[in-house]
């Protein structure tokens, strides 16, 4: 999970982009950079850390011209502690072209080989951003060739190759010397990308950003969703061009977009994100509605942030009280992508602190997004314990994590997940809770279907294992683990003490 951004404008887009970026920072923490582009000159500042420590008034007036990408980074696959692995990526031929990527390739080897064998592409990193530039770059070159003139059609034809090139999760944005801004999307929409427009008095300026609501709080207005397989080409002087990829696609976002990824507020291929949340609250009450023995709940009290809206829901429907009982420090990170077990444990105290009162003498109901390794569920329902609670019942409002992401989440091995193997009676003595109800995956779908009908299938393999992709099998699952394990996994940025 990244967060990518492009703009075309009339005026200097350096700001916007600063700004698209800090709206956002939550899609990743590790590093942010910036490509803008004037008189066919690319300008670039990338460094780890977050984006207001990334940028300064020096870097910002060195990012010339009125078109732009930004990138903030979340550690995935391939992810190591190297100031190259910073996104936008950039190759100077053919043109000049920078690239930020959301998601992951699932055949990155393989068309690493490829460009290898070929000798026609380099590789510097680990990172598959950096091949998905090259396949961009490589048949962006051929396309031209083909035509000898660069068009928006030979923009498409490229994207075509690269389409049946390329497998796995991928929205991104790239920046194209003296041409315009490319935007494209995988052939299943797994991650998201949304297009806006905002008039003005020189013509029409335009933004490409992964949620909807980098685009409105700066003043743009939300078009669409860029469709599964659409490739978008904004050429410099501002003309909108757009195709779809000519072979197979469907739309089947990435459910944990829903469940814990997007900001509330953003809007991702119709769906609300805050109504898919209060929804899934909604849901999940009924379920515990159904169980009489948690029919002694006194309080709901959510892990925050990402949880509030359904466990609001959850207590409303339930006519119990809701009540904040934790507080979050919001400078530490995630901590199911840190190694180790005692730097998780010690970074869920660090992050939460109890609020006393709301747990003495009570039986509380703790509401979480999601499950994934359990160290966090399990201080947290130690620290309601420490803090009086006579009993502590835990739900999720997604469904057991069970199997690795393969689509841009840095989920730990499968192995290193507290459902794999294990059902919820076992999960729930694993984190010291009296009970543990979680969402069903049907419900789960729901939720989100209720608030965008159009949407008909998930991106959902964490919770079922089933990868829309087709093409991963046990030694893809195997070799992916052995970069996730604890002892394997490198330190990101932040987790280094860089900022």
């Amino acid at each position: 999970m990244c967060g990518v951004v492009g703009v075309m404008a009339y005026s200097p887009v350096n700001q916007i982009l600063y700004d698209a970026l800090l709206l956002l920072q939550h899609r990743g923490q590790d590093a942010a950079g910036i490509v803008t582009e004037e008189a066919s000159y690319l300008y670039t500042h990338k460094a780890p850390g977050l984006v207001q420590n990334v940028f300064h008034t020096r870097h910002m007036r060195e990012l010339r011209g009125n078109m732009g990408i930004g990138h903030c980074r979340y550690p995935t696959v391939g992810s190591s502690f190297s100031e190259q692995e910073a996104q936008p990526f950039y190759v100077n031929a053919p043109f000049g072209i920078a690239l930020g990527h959301n998601g992951n390739l699932t055949n990155s080897e393989e068309l690493r080989q490829t460009l290898f064998k070929t000798g026609m592409r380099h590789i510097n990193t680990n990172s598959d951003s950096e091949i998905l530039l090259n396949v961009l770059a490589l048949e962006l070159e051929r396309a031209v060739r083909g035509s000898e003139t660069f068009d928006a059609q030979a923009v498409f034809t490229a994207m075509d190759a690269l389409h049946r090139r390329c497998r796995g999760a991928y929205a991104a944005v790239a920046l194209i010397a003296g041409q315009g801004l490319v935007a494209f999307r995988d052939p299943h929409g797994i991650r998201p990308l949304v297009v806006g427009r905002r008039e003005t008095a020189e013509g029409p300026s335009w933004m490409v950003a992964s949620e909807s609501v980098a685009l409105e709080a700066l003043g743009f207005d939300t078009v669409r969703d860029v469709a599964p397989g659409e490739t978008l080409f904004i050429s410099r002087d501002g003309q909108f061009f757009s195709q779809i990829f000519n072979g197979p696609t469907r739309l089947i976002p990435c459910i944990f977009e829903y469940v814990y990824l997007a900001r509330p507020d953003s809007t991702l291929d119709g769906a609300l994100i805050y109504d898919t949340r209060v929804r899934m609250g909604a849901k999940l009450a009924e379920k515990i509605r159904s169980i009489p023995e948690l029919s002694d709940i006194d309080v709901v009290i959510p892990i925050p942030d990402s949880s509030r809206p359904s466990a609001m829901e959850l207590a409303r429907v339930l006519k119990i009280p809701y009540r904040e009982g934790y507080v979050k420090n919001r400078y530490v990170g995630r901590t199911f992508i840190m190694p180790g077990q005692a730097l998780r444990r010690k970074s869920v105290r660090q992050k939460l602190n109890p609020v006393s009162v709301e747990f003495k003498n009570k039986v509380v109901l703790l509401v979480d997004d999601s499950i994934v390794r359990g160290t966090t569920s399990k201080e947290i329902v130690q620290m309601a314990r420490d803090a009086g609670a006579r009993k502590v019942y835990f739900a999720s409002a997604s469904p057991p994590v069970r199997h690795s992401n393969v689509y841009g989440i840095d989920m730990p091995s499968q192995k290193e997940l507290v459902a794999y193997q294990h059902d919820e009676a076992e999960i729930a003595r694993e984190i010291g809770a009296d009970a543990l109800i979680y969402q069903d995956m049907q419900a789960l779908e729901n939720a989100v279907r209720e608030s965008a009908p159009a949407l008909t299938e998930f991106e959902t393999s964490c919770f079922t294992g089933h990868y829309v992709t087709g093409d991963i099998d046990a030694a893809y699952l195997a070799k992916l683990a052995q970069g996730r394990s604890d002892t394997a996994r490198p330190k990101t940025w932040a987790e280094e003490g860089i900022q």
